[in-house]
């Protein structure tokens, strides 16, 4: 028996009794707390969560917007093809990750087998082109154009592709109306990648996984107004997954339509007459490097001189942006940014920077004015001007004598220039400078707007460079190493420029200053930014941000935001000088440079004016430049390696505005013939469906009809033959 008291027993028991209570007290009450704060205090967001659990949601992405020309003529727009698509997340299932799958579809499709595998493999740091780098939940397109053969093919034998799809799809069309390639200014299209899809998760305008996005052009700076908004179906289901209703949904919205300033017709003649004057160099002889000129690349930009709106804007080497549509081949792929490509994904007319030439000089000369010197005094045009034991030739080594700077511009005399930019050089304390120097040349080439972009409406855009001095103190800072490791006092030509680079590459020297007066050295420019400075002096001194975008309509035509010229400046010169300047680019047109170009011009009825520029390379042959303009356009052409100035370009760009203007060759105009006698003001016509009216664009005739002999009875009719 047990010695403890029968008290002390049950005093214990009714302790444990009272724990045990308390707990289980505690636990209904915690449960309770719990209960009240899942019902009443989050009872509605966990209401809506479990709504959520029980929708399952279908997108519909919404139709892209086109990208019109000026009159309306579609540029970019979509058609339905038949699509091969292949989803990894079932590929992967399988045993060899789908590839036997993807061996057979191959044979249906009459691909190559590693073609196939190439396109469906996802895109990492070390696999390269092609590749898909979209998202890996999203069908990924194998081919855009498959037949329908094909396509019943693999519906047909389903279970032999399995992940595999064929169905007809809206695929981005780069239509090319009037033979207007246009490829560098439309850009092209790409999957969306995971990474920009979560990036853009909390901002107005998110991506889907399906989504293609503008990677370059107007597609790119316009994504998010061509884009639209994707559609969303909601249905209920049950816990097997059956429809048992439809829940609230958002209609697609279509993305609005761009309309550009771009004219097809006028597209289609600035890529011809440049692919054309690129050919016609490569068959002219370079006396100086004994070879014919290469001409391996090269830009035309046709601007309203009054507005900054880009008429026409040509790069080449150009390629198809229909390569893109369905992912692009590794054939076309290499094509596009292997070594031997030259690039043509580069839109050279804002991403190409060279040495000007003298078309700069219009930037020298009103320096020069700026500074002091009168634009009819009397300047010697000397046929070489020496510094030290420096000779800086003239071009040619004419020799004009005491000239104006009218004049210089002209017949484009170096020395003249050489002369004033040493003269400022000197008075701002030469080698050792003033403390603050007037900079003359420098300060006026940023007031032009160069060493920073213009803001054209397109990506990527280049600032070309000013070499000024704090240009020239950062480039010594960064380059100081290399010059003093390569450099030789008595060495190669190269080694003894590194040398001198090594011990005094900060400095200013003369020899910088004269060079860069012509528009040579290390200063470069964009076909853009000189195409800006020459719109601005024809139109009265504005410098106009260049544009593409002239509106963004909405899919049903109702809303149209009209994109308006804006300015970023005026030129640094008064009206006298901009007159003066005027008519001395008017006389490079008929008595300078640029006249043998435009013989039989209608000077009194439209009057032109041109610069020439024949830049210097080193290592390569030289750059073409041609810079023109009316009270209408103005057109800039640069073609590397191209030869001379009016010998390169020349041609060219008198043909452009023979197409622009209806003229012949001999200045007669055909109003008929005429593409833009002047600037566009309205924009396309829109139907009362909302849909914009495209005209019926074809490609320009450079060739007007010949006119047949009248024949014996009309020459009677006339009055011209005879009589009896």
């Amino acid at each position: 028996m047990s010695n403890i008291p029968e008290t002390g027993r049950t005093t214990r028991l009714q302790i444990r009794l009272v724990v045990i209570q308390i707990l289980v007290f505690s636990l209904l009450l915690t449960l309770g707390g719990r209960l009240w704060y899942l019902q009443i205090r989050n009872g509605q967001e966990y209401t809506a969560e479990a709504k959520n659990n029980h929708v399952q949601q279908v997108v519909q992405p919404a139709v892209r917007g086109s990208i019109l020309d000026a009159r309306g003529v579609p540029l970019a727009d979509n058609e339905t093809r038949l699509v091969v698509s292949a989803s990894r997340s079932k590929l992967t299932k399988m045993k060899d990750d789908g590839k036997a799958v993807l061996i057979r579809l191959a044979d249906v499709l009459d691909m190559k087998p590693q073609d196939v595998l190439d396109k469906v493999r996802l895109c990492d740091a070390k696999t390269k082109q092609p590749c898909w780098n979209g998202s890996p939940y999203q069908p990924i397109p194998v081919t855009d154009e498959a037949t329908t053969q094909q396509a019943l093919q693999i519906r047909e034998r389903s279970e032999d592709f399995p992940g595999i799809t064929a169905e007809p799809t809206a695929v981005r069309r780069y239509a090319a109306p009037a033979n207007a390639n246009t490829a560098q200014v439309l850009g092209y299209l790409s999957p969306v990648t995971d990474e920009e899809v979560n990036k853009a998760k909390k901002t107005s305008s998110p991506y889907l996984t399906s989504d293609q996005v503008g990677r370059s052009g107007v597609e790119r700076t316009y994504d998010k107004e061509l884009r639209g908004k994707a559609g969303v179906t909601r249905y209920e289901v049950d816990n097997l997954g059956r429809v048992i209703g439809q829940a609230a949904s958002d209609k697609a919205q279509p993305g609005s339509n761009i309309v550009t300033s771009i004219d097809a017709r006028v597209q289609g003649v600035a890529e011809r007459e440049l692919d054309e004057a690129m050919k016609t160099a490569r068959k002219e002889y370079d006396s100086v490097t004994h070879e014919n000129y290469k001409a391996d690349s090269g830009s035309v930009v046709v601007m309203e001189a009054k507005t900054g709106r880009v008429v026409a804007m040509a790069s080449n080497p150009t390629y198809d942006p229909n390569d893109w549509a369905g992912g692009i081949s590794a054939k076309n792929y290499a094509s596009l940014t292997g070594k031997d490509s030259d690039f043509p994904l580069l839109n050279r007319a804002i991403q190409s920077q060279a040495a000007p030439g003298s078309i700069f000089k219009v930037v020298s000369t009103t320096a020069a004015v700026n500074a002091g010197y009168p634009f009819n005094g009397h300047y010697p045009c000397t046929s070489s001007y020496s510094i030290g034991n420096q000779t800086f030739q003239n071009f040619e080594s004419e020799n004009f004598g005491p000239i104006t700077l009218g004049r210089a511009l002209e017949v484009s005399c170096d020395t003249v220039f050489y002369g004033i930019a040493h003269d400022e050089w000197k008075k701002d304390g030469g080698i050792n400078p003033k403390k603050k120097p007037n900079d003359w040349f420098y300060k006026t080439a940023h007031q032009f707007g160069l060493g920073k972009t213009t803001g054209v409406d397109l990506p990527n855009e280049v600032n070309g460079r000013v070499p000024d001095r704090q240009w020239k103190k950062n480039f010594y800072a960064a380059n100081k190493a290399a010059w003093c490791k390569q450099g030789k006092k008595d060495g190669s030509f190269v080694e003894r420029i590194a040398y001198e680079n090594c011990r005094d590459g900060y400095q200013m020297r003369p020899g910088d200053s004269v060079n860069y007066s012509i528009g040579q050295g290390d200063t470069l420019v964009t076909p853009i930014q000189m195409a800006d400075i020459y719109s601005a002096i024809s139109n009265g001194g504005t410098l106009y941000t260049p544009t593409i975008g002239k509106a963004i309509v909405s899919a049903d035509g109702k809303t149209v935001q009209e994109i308006a010229p804006t300015s970023h400046g005026k030129l640094p010169m008064d009206q006298a000088t901009r007159k003066d300047i005027d008519g001395a680019l008017a006389g490079v047109a008929t008595n300078g440079t640029a006249a043998w170009r435009f013989q039989g011009w209608p000077q009194s009825k439209i009057p032109m004016h041109a610069k020439t520029g024949t830049a210097e390379v080193y290592g390569k042959q030289t750059t073409s430049w041609f810079a023109t303009y009316t009270k209408d356009y103005t057109i800039v052409m640069t073609i590397s390696q191209g030869g001379t100035g009016s010998g390169g370009s020349g041609p060219a760009v008198r043909k452009i505005y023979n197409a622009l203007y209806g003229l012949d060759d001999s200045g007669h105009q055909d109003p008929k013939r005429a593409l833009l006698p002047h600037p566009e003001k309205s924009l396309p016509k829109i139907s009362q469906d909302g849909s914009i009216v495209s005209p019926k664009v074809k490609p320009y005739d450079p060739n007007p009809p010949k006119k047949l002999p009248p024949t014996g009875q009309q020459q009677i009719a006339a009055g011209l033959g005879r009589k009896d």
